[in-house]
């Protein structure tokens, strides 16, 4: 069986753009705890141009931005990502692969 990803996106940070991460593609969860006081944790991913732009929770055209501890689906391309965080602070963010039925 496939190892699946699991990204550490911020660890222990505050507000400010979290360095990009390779994301070799697929469905995930973009986990977040953090203190938000007020702040919300944002998930991009770099376009071909080098722009970073929201990646949305998965089927639906809803940017992800989590404004308390939890989680959200997405699915995204391969390419980097990266979490994005306004005002929170002990910010802890991943990106973990998840596992798509096959058939096999």
């Amino acid at each position: 069986m496939a190892r699946r990803p699991q990204l550490t996106l911020l660890s222990n940070a505050g507000a400010g753009n979290g360095v990009g991460a390779d994301w070799p593609g697929g469905r995930g969860l973009f986990m977040v705890d953090a203190n938000f006081g007020g702040g919300n944790v944002a998930l991009q991913q770099q376009s071909p141009s080098g722009a970073w732009l929201p990646l949305n929770t998965e089927g639906t055209a809803t940017p992800i931005s989590l404004t308390a501890n939890g989680v959200a689906n997405f699915a995204a391309p391969a390419g980097q990502i990266r979490a994005v965080s306004t005002t929170a602070t002990a910010v802890n963010a991943y990106a973990v692969g998840v596992p798509t039925n096959n058939g096999g």
